[in-house]
């Protein structure tokens, strides 16, 4: 039997970064949103395991130094995996950690058991258990310690890469280490990786200032660490005359034009 799961992108509705640790980890507040399309991860039990990628962006992947592969270790479950990457690679939008997620509910459904799935997926890296749920969730910590928050589902949603990839360690190191306050209401919210991540691709901004520009926008912000920027809509007509726009306005662009679920 084969089974397909959907690794849903990630965005970060706000992202606020409050301290470096001294292990070397920032303590953040972010909430996680998680649109309805992404990578999708086919799985069917075999006698090893093996990962196949193809995809608007497959060819940007190792298969065998991959996420994918480390998450069927840690389960205990060899399997044959394809993975179609949809989905620009080091974005923001949480593609490799998705991408496990899927393979860890795909190969759990596969092959049931007591295995405690979503410790698995905390070890495996630290917004994994956020993208293991793939809901709504207001994170803090490294991003590992969830609680549940308003949903958003069904809100239009547009997002666009300048086809830059951003390492996050590097715009980690380049924050400026200022608590810039709590995370309330995330929608007067803010990207405290905005301003690092813009030093390094200053086409973040250029980009930003596009979609907040577009009617009909309620909220438009960088992704985690970038370069993939979002704009959240009122309605679907907006969001679909914005998501042709930007195939003018930046060809060349990765965009996806989608909801949030």
């Amino acid at each position: 039997m084969i089974l397909t799961e959907i690794a849903y992108a990630k965005i970060n509705l706000a992202l606020h970064v409050r301290k470096r640790r001294t292990d070397g980890y920032h303590d953040l507040e972010t909430v996680f949103a998680f649109c309805a399309d992404g990578d999708v991860l086919s799985a069917e039990l075999a006698q090893s395991t093996s990962l196949s990628i193809d995809g608007p962006f497959g060819s940007d992947l190792s298969a065998t130094d991959n996420l994918v592969i480390k998450a069927a270790q840690a389960i205990g479950i060899s399997a044959r995996l394809t993975l179609t990457k949809n989905l620009p690679v080091a974005s923001g939008i949480g593609g490799g950690s998705a991408d496990a997620a899927a393979t860890l509910r795909a190969l759990s459904l596969l092959s049931p058991s007591s295995r405690d799935i979503p410790a698995i997926a905390t070890k495996l890296g630290a917004d994994m258990l956020a993208c293991l749920l793939s809901q709504t969730m207001r994170g803090e910590g490294v991003g590992e310690r969830l609680a549940p928050e308003a949903s958003v589902a069904g809100m239009p949603v547009l997002l666009v890469n300048p086809r830059i990839s951003l390492s996050t360690a590097s715009v980690f190191k380049l924050w400026d280490g200022k608590d810039r306050g709590a995370l309330g209401d995330w929608r007067t919210g803010r990207n405290d990786l905005e301003a690092p991540a813009r030093s390094i691709v200053p086409e973040i901004g250029d980009l930003l200032d596009w979609l907040i520009g577009r009617q009909g926008v309620t909220v438009s912000r960088m992704s985690g660490s970038g370069a993939t920027c979002f704009a959240l809509f009122a309605n679907h007509l907006d969001c679909a005359l914005a998501s042709a726009e930007v195939v003018r306005a930046f060809p060349g662009y990765w965009t996806m034009e989608t909801v949030l679920r």
